[in-house]
């Protein structure tokens, strides 16, 4: 077998093991929780929000160890990019999507405000450990304000980016964890959940292992396809790696568009964006110093921020996603990854 056809067929197998890993490692991990007693809350806030998220968190990090940073800013970037152009775009084509005021005051703002600060980072070509920090903290205090009951939800008066800041300025989460942090059965575990643990626990550890396998060899094929085709990894990053872990939010879109459930499809992708941005942009930097390529600062991040912005204006606009702006998102990504592959010039990157 040549040994491209082999590096080929690694690479499918591998992108397999990391989609359908997280599949099984957020299913059964949300199993394991609810046995042994975790809380809704705390189920929610950990799983649910970046479940979906699991593949480019697990790419990032492999990444990360394998010492291909461009590959991580390249994926998050380019994971943005696909889930607005690609991912809202395929579904508005199966079914209209119906938004509302909240979705744009509160998730849709604080996306837009995640990548102006991920482009205002990123101006010294340098996210430096603090700035990982900084998106980090943002990201905790997000996913505990998105289910803080306590806080106002009166969204005709407040501003919820300027009271998203109040909230994490002063603190306000830790009175959220003090409430909420409550399990939802005893403590106590029976003989009869006991014994249920063991099949969650083995799938979660194969599923756990699947997952950190595909990503370590998903990422090493892509690095080795991109030095056979002299392709950089940054674009790697953005067209290859990006698309195949956004896969799972796009197998799920046409289905879920046509059962009516638009709505959940454009809040995950817009919470998705913002994990990627927060948290997964975070901890790796946490890890690495990630330096930042001209291209990406000049061309692709600017096109991310323009992307977010024409997304709610399309939300703005009669609260109502429709086939035409589907197209036009879609066109647009097209444009963009054939504009990335036949233009880009790595001998004019900028490097710090």
């Amino acid at each position: 077998m040549e040994p491209m056809i082999l590096n080929l067929i690694i690479l499918i197998t591998a992108l397999l093991s990391l989609v359908k890993g997280s599949d099984y490692f957020v299913e059964y991990a949300s199993t394991i929780a609810k046995l042994l007693g975790v809380s809704e809350f705390v189920i929610g806030l950990t799983l649910v929000s970046i479940g979906t998220s699991i593949p480019e968190l697990a790419s990032s990090m492999a990444a990360v160890f394998q010492q291909a940073e461009e590959i991580v800013i390249g994926n998050i970037i380019g994971s943005n990019i696909a889930n607005i152009a690609l991912v809202v775009g395929f579904a508005v084509l199966f079914a209209n999507i119906k938004t509302d005021r909240k979705i744009l005051k509160k998730d849709g703002y604080i996306m837009l405000f995640a990548v102006i600060l991920f482009f205002v980072f990123s101006l010294d070509y340098y996210i430096s450990r603090f700035e990982a920090i900084i998106f980090l903290f943002l990201y905790l205090s997000y996913i505990f304000y998105s289910w803080d009951p306590y806080r106002s939800n009166d969204s005709d008066k407040k501003s919820y980016i300027e009271e998203f800041l109040r909230y994490s300025i002063k603190f306000k989460y830790l009175k959220t964890i003090k409430k909420r942090m409550k399990p939802t059965t005893s403590t106590d575990i029976n003989d009869r959940n006991n014994k249920k643990l063991l099949k969650p626990f083995v799938i979660l550890s194969i599923s756990g292992f699947a997952v950190i396998l595909g990503a370590r060899y998903f990422i090493q094929q892509a690095v080795y396809f991109a030095n056979i085709f002299n392709i950089s990894d940054t674009i790697i990053g953005i067209s290859l790696v990006a698309l195949g872990t956004s896969l799972p939010e796009l197998m799920v879109t046409a289905t879920s568009a046509k059962k009516g459930y638009g709505y959940l499809i454009l809040g995950n992708v817009i919470g998705s964006n913002i994990t990627n941005t927060f948290l997964i942009l975070g901890l790796s930097g946490l890890v690495v110093p990630l330096g930042i390529v001209g291209t990406d600062l000049f061309f692709i991040m600017p096109f991310m921020i323009f992307l977010s912005a024409i997304l709610l204006l399309f939300v703005w606009t009669q609260w109502e996603l429709k086939r035409p702006e589907g197209v036009f998102l879609l066109l647009v990504y097209i444009l963009f990854i054939t504009t990335l592959l036949t233009q880009y010039n790595p001998s004019e990157v900028i490097y710090t």
